[in-house]
């Protein structure tokens, strides 16, 4: 038929062109004969071409997507079309042949030099197969393809990107040459420094993320991405960036950045200054649900019992305005957990249950079922607290797990340590190559007196789990504890704190080695350090006793003020308090 109109066009434009020299019968006919044999060729390949889709479509429906990609990459070929190299290739990722679907994306990018797409296909696919000093060149060319207005955008698709590669030293030094070219612009060079500073930070390089941070910063000090990696760096230990993260939100008032640092400070114990930043939302964005949540939540833990009353209140009165579903669901069940909090801390246990009963699908979720079985056993109701754990129905031998662990959990909150240690080893019993199990039944061992049974577990895993560095530390401190063997205490504590630099629980412990041995110098540096780092209750015990032990009575006093406001109930606390004969 094309042929046909061609032809009929072609006579059309001749009719208005000077009169032509009339062809022979016998030529009209053998003209006419090549335009059919045209259409018919044409014809058998669209036919065939419809073919091969077809087929290829229904291999894929059956499962059968390594052919499916093929026949695609054939009719691709064939017709150039860019739709069917982008199919191929999405079939070639679903059959799980990476290198078969890098092949098809960069057959569909030798096709179409410049589209964006088919780049980006071969970019994604090279990083997926860690082929990262490969992915250079497609890296840069998907800069270029990017309008400058959209670039800001694009490089934190990057950084997502290349935070999976498993050599994270190699990705950061791409992505940075990669960016080279807006690392001085004011508009996206902060959003460029920002992208490498977090991929130098996942590499464990944060000398070159915190100068990446500066970097950015001088472009633009308002930036909420520069804004955004301090806030990393925070979080990994670098202090001196928080100026910055408050500078930015005393300037740009966003809720959910604010957020972000509150939960950030939670995460690190801080509950004062978090709760003040909380206070800050709620000031300044009172229609804020999130914020009357989290501060119900602290008001809860400082036992402000009436302000945690008037949060909730408002969380309530906030909740149906949240978007339907997932989130207004979520909503409801936070809702419930607040007023249980508060009626339980109220000693209204009935009234605590029947908000747990209201959270939806409450019967099947472990979480609700375990703090349900908390309120019990705190009214000395063990044999029903654990049956209502046993009752969750078990979907698989995960859930089954997780629910044996909650019973142990519960029995060792009762200080049933003999029970609880039994059901911890059948459990191990049953999992005998789980490290973490085995991890927590060595210090289940410990609490009911079988200190070797203790020691044997911790070796263990030293042995199979070399990195594991809370055997360690629990296998020093025990030492340290008892007073023996004080010398294999600190190698032991110190090899756990090489692991993790910094890490204020096991400085706790070295602190403690140190204080055995009568280094009190030592001890109390260390102590006040970690202290500094984590407001934790038995780091207050120990700071406290060691002050005491100097004669510096007024600090330890308040130490220990500070940890009972935080938990009144820690026994290593009280029995510090106890032994000492304190009364602060």
């Amino acid at each position: 038929m094309a042929a046909i109109l061609a032809m009929g066009t072609a006579i059309a434009s001749a009719q208005l062109a000077d009169p032509p020299v009339q062809p022979t019968e016998s030529e009209q006919t053998s003209d006419l004969e090549k335009a059919m044999d045209t259409e018919n060729r044409q014809a058998a390949m669209s036919a065939e071409l419809f073919y091969e889709i077809l087929l290829g479509e229904m291999a894929a429906q059956e499962g059968a997507l390594g052919d499916a990609q093929a026949l695609m990459m054939e009719a691709a070929r064939a017709s150039e079309s860019e739709k069917l190299y982008r199919r191929a290739t999405e079939l070639a990722v679903q059959s799980r042949s990476g290198d078969q679907a890098l092949r098809n994306a960069r057959a569909w990018l030798n096709a179409y030099p410049d589209s964006k797409d088919a780049n980006r296909a071969v970019l994604r696919l090279m990083v997926a197969l860690n082929r990262i000093a490969d992915s250079a060149s497609y890296l840069r060319r998907e800069v270029e393809l990017t309008p400058a207005e959209k670039r800001g955008a694009s490089f934190l698709g990057i950084t997502q990107l290349y935070s999976n590669a498993s050599d994270k030293p190699l990705a950061a030094d791409v992505v940075e040459q990669a960016l080279d070219g807006s690392l001085k612009d004011p508009q996206n060079g902060p959003v460029a420094w920002a992208s490498i500073g977090h991929l130098r930070l996942i590499a464990d390089q944060k000398p070159a993320a915190l100068q990446a941070l500066q970097n950015g910063e001088k472009l633009n000090p308002g930036s909420s991405a520069i804004a955004l990696l301090a806030m990393e760096l925070l979080e990994a230990g670098s202090a001196e960036v928080e100026p910055l993260v408050q500078r930015y939100l005393d300037k740009n008032p966003s809720p959910q950045l604010r957020m972000g640092f509150a939960r950030l400070l939670i995460g690190q114990k801080r509950f004062a200054d978090a709760k003040k930043q909380i206070q800050t939302i709620t000031t300044e964005s009172p229609e804020f649900p999130e914020a009357w949540a989290v501060l119900a939540n602290l008001q809860l833990q400082d036992k402000e019992l009436d302000a945690a009353q008037q949060s909730i209140n408002q969380f309530a009165a906030l909740q149906p305005k949240l978007p339907e579903g997932v989130a207004r669901k979520a909503g409801l069940a936070q809702l419930n957990l607040l007023q249980a909090d508060l009626a339980e801390k109220r000693n209204r246990y009935d009234e605590a249950d029947a908000y747990l009963q209201r959270i939806p699908d409450a019967a099947n979720l472990l979480s609700v079922q375990t703090r349900r079985a908390d309120l019990l056993a705190r009214q000395g109701k063990i044999q029903e607290a654990r049956a209502i754990i046993r009752a969750v129905p078990a979907d698989g031998p995960n859930q089954q797990r997780l629910k044996q662990v909650a019973e142990v959990q519960l029995l060792r909150d009762a200080k049933l340590n003999e029970e609880a240690y039994e059901l911890q080893t059948k459990l191990l019993s049953q999992f005998p190559d789980d490290m973490e199990l085995t991890y927590d039944t060595a210090l289940l061992a410990e609490r009911v007196g079988k200190t070797e049974q203790m020691e044997h577990l911790l070796r263990k895993i030293i042995e199979r789990k070399p990195d594991f560095q809370h055997a360690y530390n629990a296998l020093g401190y025990s030492y340290a504890e008892r007073n023996i063997k004080l010398d294999e205490a600190q190698s032991l504590i110190q090899k756990a704190l090489d692991m993790t630099p910094g890490d204020p629980f096991i400085t706790d412990s070295l602190a403690w080695v140190h204080f055995r041995r009568g280094h009190l110098d030592d001890a109390e540096k260390l102590l006040e350090q970690a202290y500094a780092t984590r407001q934790d209750v038995e780091i207050a015990a120990h700071l406290g006793e060691v002050l005491w032990a100097q004669n510096k009575r007024e600090r330890a006093l308040k130490i220990w003020r500070e940890g009972l406001q935080t938990d009144a109930s820690n026994a290593t606390l009280l029995e510090t308090l106890k032994r000492l004969n304190i009364k602060p």
